[in-house]
Parts: structure tokens; C-alpha cells; sequence
């Protein structure tokens, strides 16, 4: 048997990557950060082990690249969903309800990524944080900011607020509340985006995650 080429191997360890990064969203989602083990996220993925340690310096920066992964798809599915539109406005709004649909949808996930942000390492750099930084900072630049350097942290320090607003173990603001300031704040009207009322009595939200990960496996059912 020849041996694999290069870019065999490497489309494999992206591969790899991808599963991990998957596995760990899904079981920080059902178990919390502190219940969830490297080695449950590698049987997870069904990598061996010591394959976790090669991506990832530890636990925490595997399930912050996990947690930037999946927001970052989400807010590019959200701004690219049909009927597609170049408006700023409107994909401004559809940002701010993509972050808000996170809190609101994965409580469990996204209050063990906020606690995560403050720890020491804070932001961890990796090619899920810049993407994120990047959609967001597209979505400042064509809502009209002229000066995006100082307008997208901004933005990105109000998200974070509210997320954590949201989230407050015994005191958690509502949702449409945060949304309304917010879109007070950028002069959004209210139709923009996904409204709440239009997800009133939705269902649960999808436990599938694998259209965020590209690991080359399609869920059952795929098209």
C-alpha cells in the first residue's frame, strides 16, 4: 500500500480537528464545562486522546475555539440566509439576534463560555475568534460606521453584555428586552431581523450541531 500523500493527511487532521471541536460544543452543552473531560470529548470525536493535547493547549482553549466556531457559523448563516440582502441595517439586526438566539436557545453553553472569557487566558486566539472578528467587523463596515477600530469592539462589548445579561443565574433579563436596547441604540426598527414573536412557540432547538463542523460526515436525512 503507497503511503498517503501530503494533502491526504492533512485533509485528515482537519478532519480530526473538526470532530473535536464539535464533540466539545455538544458536551459542554449537555454537561457543563466542569463535568466534560478531554477524554470524553476524544471518545466523542473517536479520536485517540493524546490527539486533543496536539490541536489544543488544554480544555478551556479547545471549548473556546469550539464555542467562536459555532458562533461564527451561526451569525454567517444568519447573514447569508434567503432572501439575501446587502442593507446594513438589516444585517446588523440579524447579527444581534443571532448572538441573542445563542443565550436564549444554549443557556448551559454559552454561560460556561462567558465564565471562560474571564478567566486569565481571556480571548483565545485562533482562526474561530478571527473569523468571528471578521464577520462582525464586516457587518459594523456596511451598517455604515466610519470608524470600524473603534466601533466594533463596541459592538462586540454590547453583545457580550447582553449575553451576560441574559444569562445571570436567578436574575436573567429577557431576551426581547436586550434585543429592544440594542436596536434602540443602532436605530434598528423592530421588524428588522427575526422579531421574537415570530419565534414565539418554536421548538426546541435542534440538538444536531454537524452543519457547523466540517468534519465530511453528513447527518442522517443530509441532503
Amino acid at each position: 500500500m503507497s503511503p498517503r500523500s501530503a494533502s491526504v493527511n492533512e485533509e485528515l487532521r482537519r478532519r480530526s480537528r473538526e470532530r473535536l471541536l464539535q464533540a466539545a460544543v455538544e458536551l459542554v452543552d449537555e454537561r457543563g464545562f466542569e463535568a466534560t473531560t478531554l477524554g470524553a470529548i476524544a471518545d466523542r470525536a473517536g479520536s485517540a486522546r493524546g490527539l486533543v493535547s496536539y490541536y489544543f493547549p488544554g480544555k478551556r482553549q479547545l471549548v473556546q475555539s469550539a464555542v467562536h466556531r459555532l458562533m461564527h457559523r451561526t451569525l454567517e448563516e444568519a447573514l447569508e440566509r434567503q432572501p439575501r440582502t446587502e442593507d446594513g441595517r438589516e444585517r446588523l439586526a440579524r447579527a444581534i439576534d443571532a448572538i441573542l438566539g445563542l443565550a436564549r436557545d444554549r443557556p448551559v453553553l454559552m454561560r460556561q463560555h462567558m465564565a471562560g472569557l474571564l478567566q486569565a487566558e481571556g480571548f483565545v486566539e485562533c482562526p474561530e475568534q478571527r473569523r468571528l472578528s471578521e464577520l462582525l467587523g464586516d457587518t459594523v463596515s456596511r451598517y455604515g460606521s466610519e470608524n470600524v477600530t473603534a466601533d466594533y469592539p463596541m459592538l462586540r462589548a454590547l453583545l457580550m453584555g447582553a449575553v451576560y445579561a441574559a444569562l445571570v443565574p436567578g436574575v436573567p433579563m429577557p431576551v426581547p428586552a436586550l434585543r429592544a436596547e440594542l436596536f434602540q441604540r443602532y436605530g434598528l426598527d423592530w421588524e428588522l431581523g427575526v422579531p421574537p414573536e415570530r419565534t414565539a412557540g418554536a421548538e426546541t432547538p435542534e440538538s444536531d450541531l454537524s452543519r457547523f463542523f466540517a468534519t465530511g460526515e453528513r447527518a442522517p436525512g443530509a441532503s
